[in-house]
């Protein structure tokens, strides 16, 4: 999953960045809120860490121009991180449209559980459960089961697996899965794509992934 951190505080959004990729996301940070239009444009997300102050663009004009985009962007679950703490402004940040409000200084592991809810929330209002084959991968609780047992996978292996299952009748290149797997900056690992896939079939089987030649990596039919 891809999570959109945008906070000006150099030390914390260094340190938000790290924890979160230990999670297994792939985190961008952005340090600036007129920066937030093209981000979320051009990337899908499925979270976003908004700071309220931001230069260029205050926090609650970014979640007010989110709010009035079109689907799906509109419903994208945002956690404001501020150090504004009156209730006055706790208020104002929900009415505004944000689903969870957490005041600095906040511990890490919090802001992973309000993470994992925010995004559970948003699984039950879509589908909160892929399917293919004997495989069914929940996104929001990050869990897969092969014919009902659970099946242990790494982060990245997830995250890969994950991106097919969500378009099972596509072909999916090394680049867009390198999308699901790397933030922005993040050195990519040589052939780290092709490791994931080969962990994936002795985990799945060996026909669950297909290889299309110059092309990328696809569902076989279930």
């Amino acid at each position: 999953m891809r999570i959109l951190l945008i906070e000006d505080d150099y030390s914390l959004g260094s340190s938000l960045q790290s924890w979160l990729k230990m999670d297994g996301y792939a985190v961008d940070w952005l340090q600036r809120g007129d920066q937030a239009a093209t981000a979320l444009a051009t990337h899908a997300y499925q979270c976003v860490l908004l700071d309220r102050s931001l230069p260029g663009l205050d926090g609650d004009v970014v979640l007010q121009a989110l709010r009035a985009a079109g689907a799906p962007r509109a419903s994208l679950p945002v956690i404001m991180i501020t150090a504004r703490d009156a209730l006055a402004d706790r208020i104002k940040g929900l009415d505004l449209g944000a689903d969870d409000y957490l005041v600095k200084p906040f511990d890490l592991e919090e802001l992973s559980a309000r993470v994992r809810a925010v995004l559970r929330r948003g699984a039950a209002q879509h589908t909160p459960e892929l399917r293919h084959g004997a495989v069914a991968l929940d996104p929001a609780a990050k869990r897969v089961t092969l014919d009902g047992a659970p099946l242990s996978l790494t982060a990245r292996e997830f995250a890969v697996l994950q991106a097919l299952m969500r378009h099972p009748s596509h072909i999916l290149s090394r680049a867009q899965l390198e999308e699901a797997l790397y933030g922005w900056g993040e050195e990519v690992e040589s052939n780290a794509i092709e490791a994931h896939i080969y962990n994936l079939r002795k985990k799945l089987g060996s026909r669950f992934i297909v290889t299309v030649r110059n092309q990328g990596y696809g569902l076989a039919p279930a």
